[in-house]
């Protein structure tokens, strides 16, 4: 049985706050506290989600960590990759700034670091922390955390046989 994590996206609930976006810098920062980011790191650290407010509709636009991930397939140093859960990220140390992720994305979710224009920015999951910093202080409920399960329906059988279940997670506790 393999799980995998997704961020689902409720656009009915979307009112277009954007604390998806100061909690991603938060998350980024150094000091991980909202006050001391945006009083003292504001400018050296920047979200990796974009609120696009497109009245009626609002929503925060971020790395949908895609299974097949075009951006992984055309970047010419191995510098995008996909780790052990499955999440698309960017090795800054081997990128060289060619943007072809950025070409490839087909949600326009990568962008030029404004503070390095060398480097591509994208949602990184907060894989450090428990759970994205997005979706635990979106006031609404419009960022779900949904846990994707693929379970082997017969060993005998071809592994690429799977039954797959979403379910969602209790982001509450």
């Amino acid at each position: 049985m393999t799980k995998k994590m997704k961020i689902e996206l409720r656009e009915e609930y979307c009112v277009g706050c954007g604390l998806c976006e100061v909690y991603c810098r938060v998350a980024h920062s150094q000091s991980r506290d909202i006050i001391k980011t945006f009083k003292k790191e504001r400018w050296t650290v920047e979200p990796r989600v974009s609120l696009v407010i497109e009245k009626p509709l609002s929503f925060p636009l971020q790395c949908q960590h895609c299974e097949d991930a075009p951006c992984v397939k055309a970047c010419i140093t191995g510098a995008m990759y996909k780790n052990e859960l499955e999440l698309t990220l960017c090795d800054e140390d081997k990128c060289v700034g060619c943007f072809t992720c950025i070409m490839e994305c087909p949600f326009g979710a990568i962008k030029i670091k404004e503070n390095n224009p060398s480097l591509p920015l994208k949602c990184d999951f907060c894989f450090e922390a428990d759970e994205p910093f997005c979706v635990l202080h979106c006031p609404n409920g419009a960022l779900t955390l949904k846990e994707k399960i693929i379970e082997n329906v017969d060993e005998s059988l071809n592994d690429s046989i799977t039954q797959v279940k979403t379910e969602e997670v209790d982001t509450d506790e």
